[in-house]
């Protein structure tokens, strides 16, 4: 029922994420959300992120940060940290993503997508056919409209979880 929701990964943090692993895997290019994500809603761009960014250019990933935010919150982040960026995303519309992948020059195939929130982030890299990554919220300071779509999402997590529970067991 709620498939289409659920998260290739559910992993604690961004800054956990074995990205050497996934570039074996054949992934070229991430498509990143900001807020929650990266930084604390809000947040400069902190050591912490220029610093993931920076190692996933060694390691040869091309990124991309993709926001329903304007232009001068996604511009300056992008800014700080070297990467490409789509402003006013329209996420979960596939469209961003898809813009995301062609500054990337990359494939659904070969690209992954890492954020925070199922309605937006997750709903929209999946229409997109990506492997997505949703990792917990930062810091629990949210816009009001997001702090309601929470609790909606921990109905469809407990779902997740469940499903992931079961297909263990079956192995």
């Amino acid at each position: 029922m709620f498939e289409l929701l659920y998260p290739d990964e559910y992993l604690e943090s961004t800054y956990k994420i074995n990205f050497e692993h996934l570039y074996q895997e054949g992934y070229r290019g991430v498509l990143f959300d900001i807020d929650n994500t990266l930084v604390p809603h809000g947040a400069p761009a902190d050591r912490r992120a220029i610093r993931l960014f920076h190692r996933l250019k060694e390691i040869g990933f091309q990124t991309c940060l993709i926001s329903n935010n304007k232009e001068p919150r996604v511009k300056s982040f992008s800014d700080q940290v070297g990467s490409e960026y789509i402003y006013k995303a329209g996420k979960p519309l596939p469209g961003g993503y898809l813009k995301g992948m062609e500054k990337m020059k990359t494939t659904t195939e070969s690209t992954l997508f890492v954020g925070d929130q199922i309605f937006t982030d997750v709903l929209g890299a999946r229409r997109a056919g990506l492997y997505t990554i949703m990792v917990e919220p930062i810091h629990p300071k949210e816009e009001i409209q997001i702090v309601l779509k929470r609790y909606l999402e921990k109905v469809v997590l407990f779902f997740y979880f469940r499903s992931r529970k079961k297909k263990r067991v079956e192995k």
